[in-house]
């Protein structure tokens, strides 16, 4: 079973594929499956023109495993992944290939454009 743990909607920077991007949708995701439990951090960059502009697209997604072990979902466990989090987005923003020519993306983390949801 998949669970988006956290994630929340960001103002950005970044040009990916030729097309500005001034949004980001960051998670923390969990995965279930056969007594093993992992986790991921995730970044999508989208478009964000205007204020009702959500529309993820997902060409400029990036994702990396940060824990894989045997067990289950922990609160403590996760409380203790969201420590390292942005430092976790901001290093694979870093290394997320951007279009050439262009300054390096970023999460705007100062500006949060919707409040958190967790599941």
């Amino acid at each position: 079973m998949t669970v988006n743990v956290y994630e929340q909607y960001f103002a950005a920077e970044g040009v990916f594929g030729g097309v500005e991007r001034r949004g980001a949708l960051v998670a923390l995701i969990s995965d279930s499956e056969a007594g093993t439990i992992s986790y991921r951090v995730a970044v999508t960059f989208f478009p964000h023109r205007d204020e009702e502009d959500y529309a993820v697209s997902y060409d400029a997604c990036f994702e990396k495993e940060i824990y894989r072990a045997p067990g289950r979902r922990s609160k403590k466990r996760e409380a203790a992944l969201m420590q390292p989090f942005r430092a976790e987005i901001d290093a694979l923003v870093a290394a997320a290939p951007v279009t050439a020519g262009t300054p390096a993306a970023r999460v705007c983390w100062n500006r949060p454009l919707r409040e958190p949801r967790r599941g």
